[in-house]
């Protein structure tokens, strides 16, 4: 396999820059949808993104399809891929396989998650190998010491982060011991689930500063841009909370699509504007594979592209 340029690591990163924005993909299952994520990427290019994560399922060929648009993306150089990575159904040795994949092909970050157990699973078990994401970073740790990665310090680790809680773990105190033994496993940067209530994130950032958590805390954002949307990521995301005022102002404009992009374009870019200016360490736009909300808030914001 040829080796490609690597990107920077998450530490290099974060000494440069105070803020950071990155993009969400995910790998699609169709060739149309390829299409449509190709020109996303076409437009959103330009914003550039210090990196942008890609999702990764259960099952052979939804994490084939990942490898392939993680590779795809760190060939072309278009884009610094940070490729999801979960404990569901692996091994340790395969995880040492994708391990040396990514290292061999240049990319400098995973991100490390437990992950969601597939309706259709037959595995007895999908959590025998790695109980916990922190387990998953131990083991990403182990692979950063071997020597393998370019970088003599291996991949820089990012978690996931739920501001409004976790729903298999409603002891909101447990729910941030897991979090710092993620972090005391190794995690360089913590990025949270979305939300729409930006005063529970900064609660929640608050805790975390109290459980001695010290790593750059990226928020979540997505704008919605359908009512079916907003349905969808009520059942994806549970636990989210959805401001009143958000709801009323959605129900007001519900029967005109137009007018609810409008509204959750609004409300994203509002929440972006009050985490700059309270000093949010980054912002990770979940853009279901589309550009047209993401390039409208980075207009409002005054973003430039390069």
């Amino acid at each position: 396999m040829v080796a490609y340029n690597a990107g920077m690591h998450f530490k290099d990163v974060y000494q440069t820059k105070d803020t950071t924005f990155s993009f969400e993909f995910f790998p699609p299952k169709t060739g149309n949808g390829w299409t449509v994520l190709e020109e996303a990427i076409s437009k959103l290019v330009p914003l550039n993104p210090d990196f942008v994560s890609v999702t990764y399922g259960a099952g052979g060929s939804t994490r084939d399809r990942t490898h392939e648009l993680v590779l795809k993306l760190q060939e072309n150089q278009m884009l610094d891929p940070i490729p999801h990575l979960t404990c569901v159904e692996h091994t340790k040795q395969e995880i040492q396989q994708i391990l040396e994949r990514y290292a061999q092909a240049g990319v400098s970050n995973i991100l490390a998650l437990r992950g969601d157990v597939p309706v259709d699973s037959s595995v007895k078990n999908p959590f025998e190998h790695f109980a916990h994401a922190a387990d998953l970073v131990g083991t990403i740790k182990e692979f950063n010491h071997s020597g393998i990665h370019a970088d003599s310090r291996g991949f820089g680790i990012s978690v996931a982060g739920f501001p409004e809680g976790h729903p298999e773990t409603p002891n909101t105190l447990t729910q941030m011991d897991h979090l710092k033994a993620k972090v005391d496993m190794g995690a360089d940067v913590i990025f949270t689930q979305l939300f729409f209530d930006n005063n529970a994130f900064f609660d929640w950032r608050e805790r975390c500063t109290l459980a001695g958590i010290d790593v750059p805390i990226v928020a979540g954002i997505m704008p919605i841009v359908s009512m079916q949307g907003l349905n969808r990521m009520a059942d994806l995301a549970a636990g989210t909370r959805f401001p009143a005022s958000l709801l009323r102002a959605l129900e007001r404009g519900q029967d005109d699509p137009e007018s609810v992009r409008r509204i959750g374009t609004h409300w994203a870019t509002e929440q972006c504007l009050d985490l700059l200016d309270k000093g949010v360490s980054g912002i990770h736009f979940y853009t279901l594979n589309k550009s047209e909300a993401t390039l409208e808030i980075f207009k409002t914001l005054g973003m430039k592209s390069v």
